[in-house]
């Protein structure tokens, strides 16, 4: 996969698996989720999780090999 996407694709994806995951976990603390919903939604936020560490992994083997990436603790941070 670190070969067929581009730097920003891969900066998207991260941005945007981040910001799914803080959606995802609001919505688990909050009391509009019906009780028989909380499994499946406990599992959509693993599965969330799971995709962002690989992305992770990739960009940070992509990172070391091209120094222009923003480090990645700034760009969740929203400082790139």
């Amino acid at each position: 996969m670190s070969e067929n996407i581009s730097n920003n694709a891969l900066i998207l994806a991260l941005l945007s698996l981040n910001g799914e995951i803080a959606i995802q976990k609001d919505y688990l603390d909050s009391d509009d989720i019906p009780e028989e919903d909380v499994t499946d939604e406990e599992e959509v936020l693993d599965d969330l999780e799971q995709a962002f560490m690989e992305f992770v992994d990739v960009y940070k083997a992509r990172s070391q090999a091209d120094g222009t990436l923003p480090d990645l603790d700034e760009l969740l941070a929203g400082e790139a």
